[in-house]
């Protein structure tokens, strides 16, 4: 039986360190940042720069002024590339899986709530039980479909999944709102009506994103009256302390953030807040993905159970 010969034009020469490569010049959107990343000469990102417009009949990078610009073709082989390389690195790891021996960057996104309450804890187990891990952290905002299947992001940590059928999801514990004020100023609002008459201060962490309690008040018609809107829940204290504003967010933040205001429940009835980890279909199985996720899950409860010796409420998963 006669075997066909094989050439670029059939894919048979593409291998990881070409995919790697493309990616790298994508992301830098240049030949001299791409070798520097891949520990390479200019002349062997050239070179296989070639090799991949031989398999993809595609210029790939065109000249743009001083610099290059990638083609449409490009830009549509990035997702593929990176399912390739993460198909590649599962079918390595497909044996038993060592973290010590891991090295990798991992990015966990999150707003600054979760990231401060969770991701300290995590990055120290981390560098004690595998220390070529790199935690990155990146702000989720309101998280995207594309954030996760894209690989921006191998994680997300917030209280809002997208919807996505290749999505997954798991809720780490449940918060209580509660109300922060500053004790030296004002007392604790113990009325409906005393609550609904101060001034108050919120977050929005896009133009009209506003915090999930903040709508379903508004659906039942409770009318705040809002003075101060702020990105984060890193920017309240300084809007509460010294004056007479309420704010009412999750009661998790008396941990680190609010840490030093006082806070009361509601005198209202207010939905919980749940915490999700949120990551992509492709990982599910990911014997590495896997085990970062039970890191991550391990500093959960040590964490809330901080937060219930200082009298901080919350509900873990079933």
């Amino acid at each position: 039986m006669l075997m066909t010969p094989m050439n670029e034009s059939d894919g048979s020469g593409l291998d990881a360190r070409l995919l790697q490569l493309l990616l790298s010049v994508l992301e830098t959107g240049s030949v001299t940042a791409a070798a520097q990343r891949l520990g390479v000469t200019q002349s062997a990102v050239s070179h296989g720069l070639d090799k991949l417009r031989a398999i993809t009949g595609d210029p790939l990078f065109v000249k743009a002024g001083r610099g290059i610009v990638a083609t449409a073709r490009a830009e549509a082989l990035a997702t593929p590339a990176r399912e390739l390389l993460d198909a590649m690195q599962r079918f390595a790891r497909a044996g038993d899986f060592d973290p010590t021996q891991w090295q990798t960057t991992f990015t966990i996104a999150a707003n600054d709530f979760q990231r401060d309450l969770l991701l300290p804890a995590l990055a120290v187990r981390l560098r004690a039980l595998a220390p070529g891990v790199m935690l990155r952290v990146i702000p989720s905002a309101v998280p995207r479909l594309e954030m996760l299947r894209s690989d921006d992001c191998q994680l997300v940590i917030s209280p809002r999944p997208p919807d996505g059928s290749d999505i997954v999801q798991k809720r780490l514990f449940e918060d209580q709102y509660r109300v922060f004020y500053d004790p030296a100023v004002r007392d604790a609002p113990c009325t409906q009506a005393a609550y609904l008459a101060a001034s108050h201060a919120t977050v929005v962490y896009e133009p009209r994103r506003s915090l999930e309690l903040d709508n379903v008040l508004a659906t039942r018609g409770v009318k705040r009256h809002f003075t101060v809107m702020v990105p984060s829940f890193g920017a309240l204290p300084a809007f509460l302390r010294g004056t007479s504003l309420l704010s009412t967010v999750p009661g998790l933040l008396a941990c680190h953030t609010l840490k030093g205001l006082a806070s009361c429940p509601p005198p209202l009835p207010c939905p919980g807040m749940p915490m999700y980890a949120i990551w992509h279909l492709r990982y599910q199985l990911d014997p590495a993905h896997r085990w970062l996720r039970e890191q991550l899950d391990a500093v959960v409860g040590p964490v809330l159970a901080d937060a219930a010796s200082n009298g901080v409420s919350m509900q873990m998963p079933p």
